[in-house]
């Protein structure tokens, strides 16, 4: 498995003419090699590889990155990659324009001297198309946090503050086989459910509310997202009528969802439900995101997203619309996509409005 990875990385570089790639960012960093730990950097030369790490987790690469040279530093990193581009004539190093910080960069530029640096697009899309061994610790972060939407549902009454109902859902996942929690849980009622990324607060939760939970899990390294919307003492009109629009907007962009369709489309499909009923600025967001070991990543459903979605690939389809003053609804769920359609991971309920509390 890693050497396929490191096959197409290695492409990459052939088609940027660089002799190495520089790789700092954790996700990346950990497909690549195996390697789990929080702090290290990827050398990725076209017959070598190389793992840089400071003592602390040179045992860890050691068992975790296999068939890769760990080096351990005592000094700066830039100093030793500079030490090894050196070793092997190296005139060219890629790296990851959109994770190295400028203080990295303008390192790399002192350390190397009369290395070029080269900006190499396209090592985060290398983790877009999943691996069916990859889709089954995502359908497992799945399965937790439709647990914990279940056991949740009976604590999200009018009197509890929206930290509380947040607390019990990231106990729950923890309690249950969940790594972490791949995000800060977002749980927003009343007026603040009008915030797409409300994380909880201090607010007490009142009748005839909207509630907005989003949360996700993470699993042998793989993350969940997911979110439901549901009502406080019994539903108002105006807050079925707002779910039922969310609802079908979801539903058709699920129903566009295949291998072969450009991302933009599904992103069309749901913006056309919202704006048919007359709430089209009332969603402001893209249409969902990929998934994987980050819980944001390629492909991105969006308007001007025209990246063709691949069979393997996996995505959060998560239509809104939000009332400023008044409350929102999301619905979120995870989906696979196949060749003729897409497999929905998400199994909470969502056919209707719940009344909670």
């Amino acid at each position: 498995m890693a050497a396929e990875r490191l096959g197409r990385i290695r492409a990459l570089m052939d088609k940027a003419e660089v002799d190495a790639a520089v790789i700092t960012s954790p996700e990346n960093r950990r497909y690549l090699s195996g390697f789990t730990g929080s702090a290290g950097v990827l050398l990725v030369g076209h017959d070598e590889t190389y793992l840089l790490v400071d003592p602390r987790y040179t045992e860890q690469a050691r068992q975790e990155a296999r068939n890769i040279s760990v080096v351990e530093i005592q000094e700066s990193w830039t100093r030793v990659l500079a030490s090894l581009a050196a070793d092997h004539g190296w005139s060219a190093l890629g790296y990851e324009d959109e994770h190295l910080s400028c203080r990295q960069f303008n390192r790399l530029q002192q350390e190397l001297d009369a290395v070029r640096l080269v900006p190499l697009a396209g090592i985060d899309t290398l983790r877009a198309v999943k691996t069916e061994a990859e889709i089954t610790l995502i359908r497992q972060a799945v399965r937790l946090v439709d647990a914990a939407f279940e056991f949740v549902l009976g604590r999200v009454v009018p009197g509890r503050k929206e930290q509380d109902v947040a607390l019990d859902i990231e106990v729950f996942l923890r309690r249950n086989g969940a790594e972490r929690i791949s995000f800060p849980t977002i749980v927003a009622s009343g007026p603040r459910s009008a915030m797409p990324h409300g994380l909880a607060s201090e607010r007490v939760i009142g009748y005839n509310e909207l509630v907005i939970i989003d949360c996700g899990a993470v699993y042998g390294g793989y993350c969940s997202d997911f979110t439901r919307t549901v009502a406080t003492a019994g539903p108002l009109p105006w807050q079925e009528e707002v779910y039922g629009v969310v609802l079908e907007a979801q539903l058709a962009a699920i129903a566009a969802t295949r291998a072969g369709i450009e991302a933009c489309a599904v992103d069309a499909a749901a913006r056309a439900v919202i704006e048919k009923h007359g709430y089209g600025a009332c969603f402001g967001h893209g249409t969902g995101h990929g998934l994987g070991l980050a819980v944001h990543e390629a492909p991105r459903l969006g308007k001007k997203e025209t990246g063709v979605l691949e069979a393997g690939m996996v995505v959060t389809v998560e239509p809104g619309i939000y009332l400023p003053g008044r409350g929102g609804v999301r619905l979120e769920d995870v989906v696979v996509v196949r060749e003729h359609g897409c497999e929905v991971l998400t199994q909470a309920p969502k056919s209707r409005l719940l009344c909670v509390g």
